[in-house]
C-alpha cells in the first residue's frame, strides 16, 4: 500500500491519540470525515494499524521493578527457540520477547513485576525452569528516559 501524505498524517494523530473522534480525526488532517473514515478503514484492512489499546500505569498497579534480561540458550535449534517463545508468550509480566544478536545471549525480556521479591519468584521459579535455558543476566531499569510506543511515519 502506498502512503500519501494524509495517511501518514493520519497514522501519526491516531498514534497520539487512538480514541480522536472521526470527526477530530479529519478536521486535523484537512479532510473530510467520508473520505478520513475510508482511508482509516483501508488502513485497517492492509494490517497497518494493529490495533487500539489503552497505556496504563505500571507505578499505579504496584507494578514499580523493570528489568531486561538477557537469555543464553543451550541449543540453536527452532524446537528449542519455538518451545521458549511459547512459554514466556504465557508469562503475564514478560513484555518484550526479543531474539538479538551482538550479546552473549539469544533473548532480551523486558519484563515488569511489583518488586524484588516477585522479580526472584519470576525469575528462579518460572524463566529459569523453561527447557534450554542456560545464562541469565539482569538489569534493572533505574528511569525511563524514553518511552515512546508512536513509529516515525512522517506525518507531522
Amino acid at each position: 500500500m502506498q502512503l500519501d501524505r494524509y495517511d501518514r498524517q493520519l497514522l501519526d494523530v491516531l498514534q497520539q491519540d487512538g480514541r480522536i473522534s472521526n470527526q477530530d480525526l479529519a478536521d486535523r488532517i484537512a479532510l473530510s470525515p467520508s473520505s478520513c473514515l475510508r482511508r482509516l478503514r483501508a488502513l485497517e484492512e492492509a494490517g497497518l494499524i494493529l490495533g487500539y489499546r489503552a497505556l496504563l500505569d505500571a507505578k499505579k498497579l504496584g507494578l514499580a521493578l523493570m528489568a531486561l534480561i538477557h537469555i543464553s540458550m543451550d541449543r540453536h535449534t527452532p524446537e528449542r527457540f519455538s518451545r521458549f517463545e511459547a512459554e514466556v508468550g504465557a508469562i503475564a509480566e514478560v513484555l518484550e520477547c526479543l531474539l538479538i544478536t551482538g550479546q552473549d545471549a539469544d533473548y532480551q525480556l523486558k519484563v515488569v513485576v511489583a518488586d524484588m521479591d516477585a522479580y526472584q519468584e519470576l525469575l528462579l521459579n518460572r524463566i529459569t525452569r523453561i527447557p534450554g535455558v542456560t545464562g541469565v543476566h539482569s538489569s534493572f531499569v533505574l528511569r525511563r528516559v524514553i518511552d515512546k510506543t508512536a513509529l516515525p511515519v512522517g506525518g507531522g
